[in-house]
């Protein structure tokens, strides 16, 4: 960083300026050590930006440079993003609070394109936005850009043409993962665009838009497809993560294998030369043997009992060691095909155990979002019964109260017919037929309010029923203990297989070292043999019934890797079948969620439904009510009172 600032002050002085005594303390200061370049609040002229501009190109010696609130001018931001476009180094810029403009959003739309290395990009209380042309040379940009990750567009006068723009820059871009837009003009339109280009844009993780007038409806779908692109992300990473094991195991077995082949193949060059030496000893020994034959021949007939001895001898080894050799294949066949079988039973029990899991987790996620549903539905009626039976308890109360105001009326009735007997007898006798009736058809009211309440409560008798299907989940649950203490039970009886296998493997190789020690045990017979000079050309046909059977064996092994070179090869399908399976998967998984967002609406739109016939209900009650109370004689009279 010092030598960063040096070239900064070169620079100044070769342009006939005096550098900036804030820009030089900055780069003198321990934060540049971090690899920060912190300018922000530095009214930077253009000199200075020109040198930084000049010098910027390449690597710096800073990985985050902080521009903010710098009152850059346009040509000053041209020169510094002129000099980033070919910087490998800055991974974060912040130029927020420059009022950058038309000139600001070409250069910020060229550095976009051509620079490689920028992540975080802010561009924070700027007026980008303001001008068509100039942001849509931005959203450009920002289409042919794969590097950027975070971008931050808050407080720019963004409207919803802009907004389009940036839209369709975002269904090209493959790497933003973050972007912040509060605080602009976006509106309906603009949120529809952002939104529709979710659909195509599976990168993107975060999308900030508070502050822009989009209705809440647009907002809440934002926020399902930005989970829907996290879930997305989680779902390949996984599987990625699957592959690049599968992969690393497939690498690790081809290693192995072509170690194991350098091997035999030194094998087998050691086994020629020391084949080639054998028969130079033997050629040379069988001329010496035929010198002392002739010298020899009368020892032959003495010693012939005693060779035949020895013949039958290593006749018999020679038997026990072709019978070993037959057992050892047959281990090893066994021990390849009881391997095979239980691959392949443990990849049928994982692909079955998954397949029941995915199968469960649906069925329980379904009953889960129904239960949850019913107990919405049994709270908003039981809600809705408890404002019934508050408006019935209203009206048996006005009820009483009318009942004792007429009762009070009528003994002031009764008091007044004493005194004015004969000149009220008759609006008396209308009165009381009046209230008579008045009185039947308020208790006829009332019995058809209670029996439609009777009702209700029947019917919340039967919601209540139907809830006690929540028992089912139990079992669910209990199914999903169950699949998941086999999936263990599953894995436990791989391990043991694997243990099986590896003591199988132990089993091998002492019979390899069983057999080791027989062909030290004959090596030691032929030395024994090749003491004695009469019995040479006996050791030269041993020698070649050798040299037979490690052709043989060297047949043996190389058909036993061109087996392995086609397990190889069945690796490499399985894998390209798995990841096949895990795209088919990933869209019949979001075909259900399609599916299940359809439902969640239709059932919206029901509750939606039964709230505003519950209101109409009630609405309707309480006109009948009120229609009542001041259409009776009774409450005109009391009015007129």
């Amino acid at each position: 960083m010092e030598q960063f600032g040096l070239d900064y002050a070169r620079l100044c002085a070769a342009a006939g300026a005096a550098p900036q005594e804030a820009v030089l303390r900055r780069l003198r200061e321990p934060d540049g050590v971090r690899g920060r370049l912190d300018l922000t609040a530095q009214s930077l002229s253009l000199q200075t930006c020109s040198a930084l501009g000049r010098l910027l190109p390449g690597a710096a010696p800073f990985a985050a440079l902080a521009l903010g609130d710098c009152g850059l001018s346009e040509e000053g931001v041209r020169l510094l993003l002129h000099g980033l476009c070919s910087n490998t180094s800055v991974k974060s810029l912040d130029l927020k609070g420059n009022n950058l403009r038309t000139m600001g959003a070409e250069a910020l739309g060229k550095l976009l394109r051509q620079n490689k290395s920028i992540t975080s990009l802010t561009l924070e209380w700027n007026s980008l936005g303001m001008w068509e042309e100039g942001f849509s040379f931005f959203c450009q940009g920002l289409r042919a850009n794969n590097f950027l990750q975070h971008l931050d567009l808050r407080n720019n006068q963004i409207n919803h043409q802009g907004a389009g723009e940036l839209a369709m820059a975002l269904t090209q871009n493959s790497s933003l993962q973050e972007l912040d837009l509060r605080w602009n003009n976006i509106g309906l339109l603009g949120g529809r665009a952002l939104l529709n280009c979710l659909h195509s844009n599976k990168t993107l993780k975060r999308l900030e838009l508070a502050g822009n007038n989009v209705p809440g409806d647009i907002l809440k779908a934002v926020e399902q497809a930005l989970d829907h692109n996290q879930d997305r992300e989680a779902i390949l990473s996984e599987a990625q993560n699957q592959v690049n094991i599968l992969s690393k195991e497939v690498l690790s077995l081809k290693d192995e294998k072509s170690k194991q082949l350098m091997d035999f193949v030194d094998t087998v060059d050691k086994q020629k030369e020391e084949r080639a030496r054998r028969e130079k000893m033997s050629s040379a020994r069988i001329s010496q043997l035929q010198e002392a034959l002739d010298e020899q021949y009368s020892i032959m007939n003495s010693l012939k009992t005693k060779l035949q001895m020895t013949e039958a001898a290593l006749a018999l080894s020679e038997q026990k060691v072709h019978n070993l050799g037959e057992l050892l294949n047959a281990m090893k066949q066994e021990q390849n095909s009881v391997a095979e079988s239980h691959f392949k039973e443990l990849q049928q029990q994982k692909q079955e155990g998954a397949d029941r899991e995915g199968r469960l987790l649906h069925d329980l996620s379904a009953a889960s979002d129904k239960n949850l549903l019913l107990r919405n539905q049994v709270d908003e009626l039981e809600r809705k019964c408890k404002v019934q039976q508050d408006q019935l308890f209203q009206v048996k109360q006005d009820l009483t109260n009318t009942t004792a105001e007429l009762k009070l009326r009528a003994v002031e009735a009764e008091e007044r017919l004493e005194m004015e007997k004969r000149r009220f007898k008759q609006s008396l006798e209308d009165m009381e037929s009046l209230r008579v009736k008045e009185v039947d058809r308020m208790t006829q009211h009332m019995e058809a309010s209670e029996r439609s309440m009777h009702n209700r409560i029947q019917r919340l008798e039967a919601i209540r029923i139907s809830l006690e299907e929540q028992q089912r989940l139990e079992h669910l649950e209990e199914k999903l203990r169950m699949m998941t203490e086999s999936r263990d039970e599953a894995q436990n009886c791989c391990l043991k297989q694997k243990e099986m296998v590896a003591e199988a493997q132990a089993k091998a190789k002492q019979l390899s070292l069983y057999a080791d020690g027989l062909r030290r045990k004959l090596d030691e017979l032929q030395q024994d043999l090749d003491s004695k000079e009469e019995e040479k050309v006996t050791e030269l046909n041993k020698v070649k019934v050798e040299l037979q059977e490690k052709i043989g064996h060297l047949e043996a092994e190389r058909t036993a890797q061109d087996g392995l070179r086609e397990k190889i090869a069945a690796l490499e399908r399985q894998l390209k079948a798995l990841s096949s399976n895990h795209r088919e998967a990933l869209l019949d998984k979001e075909g259900e969620i399609s599916l299940l967002l359809e439902k969640l609406r239709t059932k919206e739109a029901e509750i939606s439904r039964v709230r505003e016939e519950e209101a109409q209900r009630a609405s309707f009650l309480q006109n009948a009510i009120m229609a009542y109370v001041q259409g009776s004689p009774l409450g005109t009279h009391g009015s007129r009172k």
